[in-house]
């Protein structure tokens, strides 16, 4: 479904995509994780046709993008942009509606698909109301909507549930995950681990403009993270790292916590042993683990 090879793109002197090379298989959800500034959401957009190629090659279909196939490769892609563009003078029904007559779908035809989709999308009840009247939740999933009503081949989301509460962002999971499950192809960017590890096949970690690490969610928590974390808060001394570090497999420290991370065969009972009496946190190793390890935790603009 995608193919890049050495994408590049420059603004003025600052390079922002440095040589990025992935592919999108049909059938496969794929997810493009970064800090800001990384790269992530200007990629996006040259392969969708809404910023030109800066170098290297993107096919999409098997078409390379560039002026010459920008309509038929748009044609076939439906995207959810990071920022929500409904109209607001419009109902909810005729959003869609109106969206559908872009791509020529038959007035009927597309009666008919913004029905089932506002079902999918538990809207039905409110295809007459005011975009302004909605609530975040209900945006994003009119968003999402939107970009099926082509039937595309492709989905690209870019951020699709930033700013929504738990409850709206776990509708919106669900929502995503029945499309996987009918066979939807999709590419998403999210700040989300947790909606990474839920949703996507395999993840790409972007930094600086080029992919870092390439895997499944499990496959990149096993190699850079281990199985399990102890995290163990402050006050902390350097009594305590030496007590502990014999028992794991990589220790790190930040002003917030001391993490001992454990891999392959070590045993757990004697990090538990050694901090007896202290407040501290023992969970399951997680993407976050992964993301925060290879893009250091430093703030980024």
């Amino acid at each position: 479904m995608i193919a890049a090879r050495g994408v590049t793109k420059r603004f003025g002197e600052r390079e922002v995509v440095c040589g990025i090379d992935f592919a999108v298989a049909r059938r496969e959800c794929v997810g493009f994780l970064g800090p800001n500034g990384a790269g992530k959401t200007t990629t996006i957009r040259m392969l969708t046709c809404q910023s030109p190629l800066g170098g290297g090659e993107i096919r999409v279909f098997g078409l390379p993008v560039g002026p010459r196939n920008e309509r038929a490769i748009k044609r076939r892609i439906g995207v959810v942009p990071q920022d929500e563009n409904l109209d607001p003078d419009l109902s909810v029904l005729v959003n869609l509606l109106v969206y559908a007559s872009y791509f020529g779908v038959p007035r009927a035809e597309a009666a008919r698909r913004a029905d089932e989709l506002l079902r999918l999308f538990a809207l039905s009840d409110r295809q007459d109301a005011r975009i302004d009247t909605l609530s975040g939740g209900m945006k994003r999933r009119l968003s999402i909507a939107r970009a099926l009503i082509n039937h595309p081949d492709l989905v690209v989301l870019d951020e699709p549930t930033t700013g929504l509460d738990p409850q709206a962002r776990h509708l919106v999971w669900e929502k995503l995950r029945e499309l996987g499950r009918r066979g939807t192809t999709m590419l998403l960017t999210t700040h989300y681990m947790e909606e990474a590890a839920q949703l996507c096949d395999r993840v790409l970690i972007v930094d600086a403009g080029r992919v870092i690490a390439e895997g499944t969610p499990r496959e990149l928590v096993r190699l850079h993270a281990g199985r399990e974390v102890f995290e163990v808060f402050p006050p902390f001394d350097e009594a305590l790292r030496e007590r502990c570090a014999p028992h794991a497999s990589r220790v790190e420290q930040t002003p917030d916590a001391l993490r001992f991370y454990l891999d392959g065969d070590l045993a757990a009972e004697p990090l538990f042993a050694a901090l007896a009496g202290r407040e501290f946190l023992h969970r399951a190793a997680n993407l976050e683990d992964v993301f925060l390890r290879l893009t250091r935790r430093d703030l980024r603009d």
